[in-house]
């Protein structure tokens, strides 16, 4: 796995975060982990075609995906992620996926994304853990979310 596939995402997740919830990400350490869903989590998986192949998936604890969707709502404050929440954080990784879609295609890589899918440990067991080259944002006040790409 080459760590450069990682950066159409990074740069499309720091753009999007900075316009949606006004609040500039910082960057963790890249690196290489096994994809584990942890109870409290959220995952949103978002699939890729064309010349890149894999998945997206965006993690982060339920906690900090209720603040983003409470940001994303003009504060209005979600106490549990119900569908609209689910709705709302879907729609931030498909912000985030749609952008790096479109910088890969600038760079002349043609891919194709599906719809975000939320994952929670609940229903992970239809996933099994895949190793992902994964990079942690940190958005000061709210939380962390890893960004951890998959590309067979």
């Amino acid at each position: 796995m080459k760590a450069e596939i990682i950066n159409p995402f990074l740069e499309s997740a720091r753009n999007v975060i900075e316009q949606v919830i006004q609040i500039s990400p910082s960057t963790g350490n890249l690196g290489i982990k096994t994809i584990e869903f942890v109870k409290g989590d959220i995952w949103i998986q978002v699939g890729m075609t064309g010349q890149m192949s894999g998945n997206i998936v965006f993690g982060l604890k339920e906690s900090v995906a209720l603040k983003i969707v409470s940001i994303m709502m003009g504060g209005f404050v979600l106490t549990e992620m119900d569908e609209m929440g689910q709705s709302a954080i879907s729609e931030l990784g498909n912000m985030i996926s749609g952008n790096a879609s479109t910088i890969l295609s600038n760079q002349g890589v043609t891919v194709d994304i599906t719809p975000p899918k939320i994952v929670n440990f609940e229903s992970s067991s239809l996933m099994q853990s895949k190793k992902a080259l994964s990079i942690p944002l940190m958005m000061d006040g709210v939380g962390e979310m890893d960004i951890q790409v998959m590309i067979s």
